[in-house]
């Protein structure tokens, strides 16, 4: 949903709501959770999280038709999802490595992202933010502080928690 440069600026600010994501440490459980069941490296799972939804703070569909916090499409979800929430992080994290896992991962992960988004973008983004995170876990409490940023005709605005009843602001310094 949030690859910078993947479309031009819109003319309209986006149907989403934001909300307050769920705290770091619970997801955080809920990434290696599903890597012990899996072998999908956490981190890999956190990127997706992070580039999908800004770690959960989007709640909208997408142009594409998906949904939830891992943006499945519900044809996806019906593989693997497992009969859970296709909104609910609780299931739709173990879902994607699921997902992840049955298209090569973590032997190959990038075939397995391609799976999950067929883009060199895509693949490359996740790619750099997961690899930040082995270097550096760190870098997560970073990321989940991540603000929602849109880009618009008129610049690029914050999405704030409560849009949009709580209106988008211009990017300070823009």
């Amino acid at each position: 949903m949030l690859l910078h440069g993947m479309s031009a600026p819109a003319p309209r600010l986006p149907r989403w709501r934001i909300v307050a994501p769920p705290p770091p440490a619970e997801l955080l459980r809920l990434y290696r959770r599903a890597e012990r069941s899996t072998g999908v490296p956490w981190e890999y799972l956190a990127a997706i999280h992070l580039v999908e939804t800004r770690m959960g703070r989007i709640d909208g569909v997408s142009s594409a038709g998906a949904r939830g916090p891992m943006q499945f499409l519900p044809s996806t979800w019906q593989l693997y999802g497992a009969g859970g929430d296709i909104e609910d992080p609780r299931d739709a994290i173990p879902a994607a490595a699921r997902l992840l896992a049955r298209h090569g991962a973590p032997r190959d992960m990038a075939g397995a992202l391609w799976h999950y988004n067929p883009s060199d973008r895509y693949v490359g983004a996740v790619t750099a933010y997961a690899r930040n995170l082995q270097r550096s876990p760190s870098a997560y409490a970073g990321y989940w502080h991540w603000r929602v940023l849109y880009q618009h005709v008129r610049g690029v605005r914050v999405l704030p928690v409560g849009y949009p009843k709580r209106p988008a602001q211009p990017l300070a310094g823009r």
